[in-house]
């Protein structure tokens, strides 16, 4: 795959000099968060201005599994005000048509119960979504489960197949609910348009979702700026490569910056972890389990201005953390490496390592093409 060129550096100055050697230029200050000491709190909620409360029942959803409800769905939220509003789902088994789509609006905050399920319902195509939050802002998704289709899926192609799927958006918050078995990734979040004109999403946040079990990845991002993922599991990716946990790569259609990734596990996926590629700059990864994963724990490609801190990465199939090809301005801080490299373990270690690593080490891979990663305090295998 074609990967882009490493941006440029930000401006000279003693501040901005330190703050690079420091592997934190140009990272907004609410990505840092607990990295520096402080606990994180969301800096961006969707603000839902309308009053007004439609139950998806009043307009023909049953949630009997049998009925196709997409329609009846999209009915209770087309026929919110302006302003916006709460479109409540009770509990029960909701089909829904991945084809179609239920498609959000401004301003609108879908309440699940804690028992409603939206299912998939089985289709042969390449690109499908149950939710799709297209160029809108202002939108809450809260609560209950989301199931794809992927083994009733009628085809062998395509790895498109999305659960929630957050494009050229802003303000949207996604919270407290599972989203499983999908032909594609759990959560997408990216953008419209090509490189000059792609239009990205902006302040999005992730907090207590579960990925389980999709096919290509737990989480996408692509082009986005202010990110955060908080309290989140992504587990058991299985199906089409790259299978990780979360998979953060923008490639040439823009940039990904200011993510924020804490407490989160990401366990048992075929792939890697988590994997930063090209066009990822202002990364900060705290606090976090990283665990059992088929790949690498942590895979930098490129990535740059990245903190990795406090996380736990163990028992991954290749090393815990791997920093390659152009990977810039990396801190890694204060992590529990061990007992990493299952798959096979080469004493191939380009860059000397601190006295920390304990000599050559399976959890810590650093390429000498990389620049500045700087790594202290951690803790590896003996």
């Amino acid at each position: 795959m074609k990967r882009a060129a490493r941006p440029p550096e930000p401006a000279s100055g003693s501040r901005r000099a330190f703050l690079r050697q420091a592997g934190l230029a140009a990272v907004a200050p609410w990505v840092l968060g607990a990295a520096a000491g402080r606990s994180f709190a969301s800096a961006f909620l969707a603000a839902i201005p309308g009053t007004t409360v439609i139950d998806v029942r009043s307009k023909g959803a049953r949630g009997d599994g049998r009925q196709d409800d997409t329609a009846a769905i999209q009915a209770a939220i087309d026929a919110l005000p302006a302003e916006g509003g709460t479109v409540t789902v009770p509990p029960g088994i909701y089909l829904v048509d991945a084809a179609r789509s239920i498609v959000l609006r401004s301003g609108t905050r879908l309440r699940m119960a804690p028992q409603a399920q939206l299912q998939a319902m089985p289709n042969g195509l390449e690109r499908s979504c149950v939710l799709k939050v297209l160029q809108v802002s202002n939108v809450e998704i809260v609560g209950g489960r989301i199931v794809g289709e992927r083994d009733q899926h009628r085809g062998d192609t395509g790895e498109w197949g999305h659960g929630i799927c957050i494009r050229a958006a802003h303000q949207v918050s996604v919270r407290d609910i599972q989203v499983t078995d999908c032909w594609g990734d759990g959560v997408f979040i990216g953008a419209t348009g090509r490189r000059g004109s792609a239009v990205e999403s902006t302040d999005i946040e992730l907090r207590r979702v579960v990925c389980d079990r999709n096919r290509r990845q737990g989480l996408s991002i692509t082009p986005c700026r202010r990110v955060g993922v908080i309290d989140c599991i992504f587990r058991n990716t299985e199906g089409t490569r790259p299978q990780s946990g979360i998979d953060i790569e923008p490639q040439t259609q823009g940039m990904a910056q200011d993510i924020r990734i804490e407490g989160c596990t990401l366990s048992g996926n075929q792939g890697c972890g988590l994997e930063l590629h090209d066009n990822v700059v202002g990364l900060v990864v705290v606090a976090c389990t990283i665990t059992g994963n088929r790949g690498y724990g942590v895979l930098g490609v490129g990535p740059g201005q990245v903190t990795l801190e406090r996380n736990t990465i163990t028992g991954n199939g290749l090393d815990g953390i791997a920093m390659t090809a152009r990977a810039y301005d990396v801190q890694i801080t204060a992590n529990l490496v061990q007992r990493n490299s299952a798959r096979f373990f080469t004493r191939r270690r380009p860059l000397a390592l601190p006295a920390d690593a304990g000599g050559v080490s399976r959890d810590l891979r650093v390429d000498p093409s990389t620049r500045n990663v700087r790594i202290s305090g951690n803790t590896f295998s003996s």
